[in-house]
């Protein structure tokens, strides 16, 4: 402790050691304490010892101070010998000297231009300084400020500094508060995704372990025991083999194969006491003994746990003897395990510490000897005389004479269990049932099921006052209306039955129950399948309306009656549809679905009535009039069919529809005549193209050529944009070996329908085939598809024609072209999978082919199953030509295949479906189809008949479109 006194006469205790402090740490210690100026503090030590000049190593000591010791602090006075510090220290900033006393300097040039050389410095030094200065600056680099640093490396920090740090800290603590959420936010999403893509190995197995809940004791117990298998993946060690000693070889008299003998005689005892102590048997079978020793090791471990689930399960009855369910589990082990005796001891056991549990006797029924059954079921009855199970397991062991006592006896201490009435009621006969089920209403009054089973029972009065009854009893059960209303239907009173519908409805609402219009249109169709139709329409009548918003009214109508055909409750749909019909009379969909319903379902009078209907509300719509004639030529009256599209034209005068239908009513029943006449008519009315096309085509069916042609000709005139005209007039020319004219239609028919495929295709075939060959179908393909770039067709046929004149190269190129500008093309995808070699199979197109969403996906699926046809893979051939027809019904080549295909690989049944689905779709597409079914001799063909001409003309090896 050393005491420092100062001249405002205050003594300070600095506690240091004399001994060891040296004077510079304690300048520097009342520096601190007393903010004096350490050179002072210096100046008065040094007083005691006149010739210290360094104080680092000098101690407190070494100027006499010691332990309790008083230091004086001394001030020189002015004018002493003592020079003062403050001369020799830096001024304060933006010191300006003699400014206090007005003595202000002034700049000459030579203060601001360059710099002298201050007197006794050679150059050389000067420049060594200017070097140094720089170096200096360099070293002082910082990355915030950069070599400005240096401006303020001897700045002194004072208030105001201090002051703004303070200020731009608080800002900066704001702006991180304000971030703060976004930051945390960010941090977290971080720590969840890092926790995500690395997560630890107990987190990865969390799910499973959660479901460790649900596992049983018997999965807990069929879990294997793990086994040491580090051993497997040791390496063996080496094994070494000691040859056999010369002494034995050269001993004669030691038989080598006697001792083989020996080894043989060894494992075959082995073998002998395996078989005695496992399986029973004297002797090994020498073919089957490894596989019985396979068997043993697959027994083992089941043993194991037996053992080790008896021990469990006895601790389980030990701790919790009335848990009957470890008494069930305790037998059952026993009975798995062969030990019958042995469970029916455990259980009956469990019967005597639980005679109150049903489970246990019904348990112990079952493991009894047949014989003993009814005593167990007996004494177990007479334990729990209120247990349902046990009476109907007591009623299983009887005869049948004797079943309905055991239930009788059953609800004499059970009255009140629906079950037990219901099972007595079954066996009983109608009039004991009706006797039965007035005692049931009246022990189990809450049971809908037992008043209903009563009211069918009943006759009509007494239904109605019992179902009147249990109506105050169950006011919300809404199976009492229906049932009332089945009543009214079967007694012939089906002008109430709607009444009681409605009334019901109202008084279920007024009791609080809501009214799910999906659960009530669900009953409908349950009264459709017992034949109460009436219910059903009153039903669906009340109820279809319901939670229905009258925008969505159509929309929700027309889908509640498809999803009920689909359920095949025709009678539920056909009331939806005339309800719908009764508030949207104008609706044309409407009425063609419900014609649609009843051509499918219903009988031909019913769907004559729709029809009737909807043209008496709708005249002006075409199609419910052809539709009408057309089911009546159908069901063979043609004369019907005539006044029906007579009265079509008197409703629509000029409708071409209706003209040409006329006329194929009469063209089919080779009415020739008036067919002639009907057409006349129809193009002096004004008809449109397709009058004259069917005139043409009418006059080339009787062999009237230049009837066709004077038509042909006239039509292409009156309607020259309309490409079928000129197609007809340059097949008739071809048709009759015109072949510079029939280019010269084609032409001019190209000249007025540039854009024509059709036109372009026969042109070009007239080229190649029988004109000026390959170079001039090349040039118009190339330039219609400079005009039609996304036809593949167009591509497609010059893909053909290069392949017919054996350049498979060009045609391979122009087929990597057309896949470039059309890769979703299902055409172009099929031929480019058939041009591929198909040994191997094409595997990657096809699968890249079927892969792609592609336009016509049934050309691709056509040319797969063609593959496997040949492949005789006649499974996946049969499932891709099945896929084809569901995507392209329309397309008449695919169904020629596919029948085709079942000819060949498929029963006569098989065939008989494929050709009646076909006459369903009525096919009109497809190259070989059209070609055939349009050819003179097979105007008046079924679609039958083409269907096997077409099949004939296709070769299986070639493409489809060929």
């Amino acid at each position: 402790m050393v005491f420092f006194s100062i001249p405002n006469e205050k003594t300070i205790s600095i506690n240091v050691n004399p001994n060891s402090t040296t004077i510079s740490a304690f300048s520097q210690l009342i520096h601190q304490r007393t903010h004096l100026p350490q050179s002072l503090i210096r100046y008065s030590l040094s007083l005691r010892n006149a010739n210290l000049r360094d104080d680092s190593d000098v101690t407190l000591s070494d100027l006499g101070f010691g332990s309790s010791s008083t230091v004086y602090l001394h001030i020189p006075l002015l004018g002493g010998g003592a020079r003062f510090d403050l001369l020799d220290s830096n001024p304060p900033a933006n010191y300006v000297a003699g400014l206090g006393r007005g003595a202000t300097g002034f700049t000459t040039r030579s203060d601001i231009g360059s710099a002298r050389i201050a007197p006794g410095k050679s150059i050389n030094e000067a420049e060594e300084e200017e070097n140094q200065n720089q170096n200096q600056n360099h070293h002082t680099f910082d990355e915030f400020e950069g070599n400005d640093a240096g401006l303020f490396a001897d700045s002194v920090y004072d208030e105001e500094d201090k002051e703004a740090d303070a200020i731009w800290e608080a800002i900066d603590k704001r702006m991180d508060s304000r971030r703060k959420d976004v930051k945390e936010a960010k941090i977290k999403d971080e720590i969840e995704n890092y926790r995500a893509s690395n997560p630890k190995i107990c987190e990865q197995f969390s799910d499973l372990k959660r479901k460790l809940d649900n596992v049983s004791a018997e999965e807990w117990d069929s879990i294997p025991e793990t086994a040491n298998y580090s051993r497997q993946k040791k390496k063996k060690r080496f094994e070494s083999f000691v040859p056999v000693p010369d002494s034995v070889i050269l001993d004669k008299s030691l038989d080598l194969t006697a001792v083989g003998e020996g080894r043989g005689t060894l494992l075959s005892l082995k073998l002998d006491e395996c078989s005695h102590s496992f399986s029973g048997k004297a002797s090994v079978d020498p073919k089957g003994y490894l596989t019985e020793l396979k068997t043993l090791e697959a027994e083992v471990p089941d043993v194991f746990h037996v053992n080790r689930s008896r021990v469990l399960l006895k601790s389980v009855t030990m701790s919790n003897p009335k848990n009957p369910n470890g008494w069930i589990a305790a037998a059952r082990l026993e009975e798995r395990a062969g030990n019958l005796k042995v469970a029916r001891v455990r259980i009956q056991r469990g019967c005597e510490e639980g005679p109150k549990e049903e489970d246990v006797w019904i348990e112990a029924c079952r493991l009894a000897k047949p014989e003993e059954k009814k005593a167990v079921i007996a004494r177990g009855v007479k334990q729990i005389p209120n247990s349902v199970k046990l009476w109907l397991e007591a009623s299983a062991l009887e005869d049948d004479a004797r079943k309905s006592l055991v239930l009788r006896r059953g609800l004499e201490n059970v009255p009140d269990s629906v079950r037990l009435w219901k099972t007595l009621v079954d066996m009983v006969n109608e009039e004991d049932a009706v006797v039965l089920l007035h005692r049931a209403v009246e022990c189990c009054p809450l049971d809908v099921e037992l008043w209903l089973a009563l009211a069918r029972l009943e006759t009509y009065e007494n239904t109605k006052k019992l179902l009147n009854k249990a109506r105050v009893t169950l006011p919300r059960e809404r199976g009492i209306w229906i049932t009332a209303a089945k009543v009214e239907e079967a007694n012939g009173n089906t002008d109430k039955v709607g009444t009681i519908i409605e009334k019901g409805l109202k008084a279920l609402q007024s009791e609080g129950v809501v009214i799910n219009r999906e659960r009530w249109i669900e009953e409908a169709e349950a009264c459709e399948r017992t034949g109460a139709v009436a219910t059903c329409k009153a039903i669906i009548e009340s109820v279809i309306g319901f939670n229905v918003e009258e925008q969505d009214r159509k929309r929700t109508w027309v889908a509640d009656a498809e999803e009920c055909e689909k359920r095949s409750s025709i009678e539920t749909a056909r009331a939806i549809y005339a309800h719908a019909l009764t508030v949207f009379l104008s609706k044309k969909s409407i009425w063609i679905q419900a014609a649609n319903l009843e051509r499918s379902h219903g009988s031909r009078e019913s769907l004559d009535a729709v029809l009737r209907k909807a043209v008496l509300y709708l005249p002006q719509v075409e199609a419910l009039w052809l539709m009408g004639a057309k089911e009546k030529w159908l069901a063979g009256d043609v004369s019907a069919a005539r006044v029906i599209l007579q009265e079509a034209n008197a409703a629509i005068p000029n409708s071409e529809e209706i003209w040409l239908a006329a006329f194929k009513l009469e063209f089919e029943n080779k009415e020739m005549e008036r067919a002639r006449m009907v057409l006349g008519k129809a193009r002096e009315r004004g008809g449109t193209g397709r009058v004259w096309m069917k005139s043409a085509v009418f006059e080339r069916e009787l062999g009237n050529v230049e009837e066709e042609r004077r038509l042909l000709e006239e039509g292409v005139k009156r309607f020259p944009k309309f490409f079928k005209l000129w197609l007809m007039l340059g097949q008739l020319e071809e048709r009759l070996n015109h072949l510079v004219q029939a280019k010269r239609v084609y032409s001019s028919g190209l000249n007025h329908c540039p854009h024509c495929i059709p036109l372009c295709l026969s042109l070009a075939d007239l080229e190649e085939k029988k004109l000026n060959g390959l170079n001039k179908a090349r040039v118009i393909l190339t330039n219609a598809r400079k005009k039609c770039p996304e036809e593949d067709e167009l591509w497609l046929a010059a893909i053909r024609v290069e392949l017919r004149h054996g350049n498979k190269k060009e045609a391979e190129r122009l087929m990597s072209k057309a896949l470039q500008e059309l890769p979703k093309s299902g055409i172009l995808l099929a031929a480019d999978i058939e041009m591929a070699p198909q040994c191997p199979l094409p595997k990657m197109k096809i699968k890249d082919a079927l892969k792609k969403n592609c336009v016509k996906e049934g050309y691709v699926t056509a040319s797969v199953a063609k593959i496997f046809w040949r492949e005789r893979k006649v499974d996946k051939a049969r499932k891709y030509f099945e896929r084809t027809v569901k995507l392209n019904p329309g397309n008449g080549d695919f169904w020629a295949l596919y029948y085709k295909f079942e000819v060949q690989h498929g029963s006569e049944e098989k065939q008989r479906e494929v050709l009646n689905r076909c006459v369903v779709s009525e096919p009109k597409h497809g190259e070989k189809w059209q070609a055939v079914s349009k050819a003179l001799e097979n105007s008046h063909q079924s679609v039958e008949v083409i269907l096997k001409k077409v099949a004939i003309a296709l070769n299986r090896e070639g493409h489809i479109l060929t």
